[in-house]
């Protein structure tokens, strides 16, 4: 069996060099409100740190999407049909579509996009001895960014990208829409985007999938300041600050900030940042959808939904989107 090599680029070129996160937390936090990107969590202990969060009892999110696979990953892959190129964006480890490829006709290949270097061999080791037939063209990037997807080993019908969890509820509605563009480009004229999307529930369900009782989300949320101290020699006092996540019902969203128990001062490079008591730095916005809401954000990057899969409970939707010029006429 030929050992696979799933990163082509030198580590330097994938992670942001610390002069960019530098800059990022400088800009973030100069900012009235201050805010820092949710990119900075996923540093190796954060990435074990959401995996965690995955199997905390309220977090609700992973279990439903699990269950909704389970159930529906047949009647999916006859949605998407036979000779499949199925690009992931975000691939992790791939328990998803471990249940999705058992199912699908006849694919083409498995491109699995992933930042995190050690995720993505650990994930193409694994899928390589469950689909040894199946080719894998394991890819070193950054989703957000304009992909150069590698050469498929045979022409596929359509290429399918596959964006599982709720992580399009990470980006604020224009930068939502700017990515599902990005994303038609990349299927191209036949394709079609798989992504799941969080759907509206009682807020006291939502608000606790964010606050679980262990404090693991706490714990991944904070990681973000350990990671700049680490990193570009900050010193932020973790004890000093801490995890607040509410839900606004008129954004529809989980508001998820870092919230100053004191006043303070904190070094990031060679500023000083002052903190009033209380004072929050906006860290994550988590949307939640109707199936209504979706649909119009599809529209506004000239997609539209095919279709939905929901959970038996309905609280989590898999979504089929396709140009919205395919299913015009």
């Amino acid at each position: 069996m030929s050992s696979v090599q799933p990163c082509s680029v030198s580590d330097d070129d994938r992670r942001p060099p610390l002069n960019e996160i530098l800059a990022v937390a400088q800009h973030g936090l100069a900012r009235k409100p201050k805010r820092l990107p949710s990119w900075l969590f996923y540093d190796e202990r954060g990435s074990a740190l959401f995996e965690q969060i995955c199997e905390q009892p309220e977090y609700y999110l992973t279990r439903c999407e699990m269950a909704l696979m389970d159930e529906h990953a047949g009647s999916i892959a006859d949605c998407l049909g036979s000779d499949v190129r199925l690009v992931e964006y975000g691939s992790g480890n791939g328990l998803k579509t471990r249940i999705l490829l058992q199912h699908l006709h006849q694919p083409v290949s498995y491109v699995p996009v992933e930042i995190s270097p050690e995720p993505l061999r650990q994930s193409v080791q694994r899928l390589t001895r469950a689909f040894p037939q199946l080719p894998l063209q394991p890819l070193c990037a950054d989703f957000s960014k304009p992909l150069r997807l590698p050469i498929p080993p045979r022409a596929p019908r359509r290429t399918v990208l596959y964006f599982p969890g709720s992580t399009i509820g990470n980006f604020e509605n224009p930068d939502a829409v700017a990515l599902l563009r990005k994303m038609r480009n990349e299927m191209g004229d036949g394709g079609g985007i798989l992504i799941g999307a969080d759907l509206k529930k009682d807020q006291a369900l939502i608000e606790a999938a964010y606050n679980d009782r262990a404090g693991v989300t706490a714990e991944f949320t904070l990681n973000m300041l350990a990671r700049l101290n680490r990193e570009i020699g900050s010193d932020f006092e973790l004890s000093a600050f801490t995890h607040r996540a509410h839900y606004n019902p008129m954004a529809g969203r989980i508001e998820t900030h870092l919230v100053s128990r004191r006043e303070q001062q904190v070094k990031v490079g060679r500023n000083k940042v002052a903190f009033r008591a209380d004072e929050a730095i906006q860290v994550e916005y988590s949307c939640k959808y109707s199936l209504a809401d979706f649909a119009a954000l599809a529209e506004k990057a000239g997609l539209a939904v095919l279709r939905v899969w929901t959970d038996p409970q309905q609280m989590f939707s898999v979504q089929y989107l396709v140009r919205a010029s395919a299913v015009a006429h």
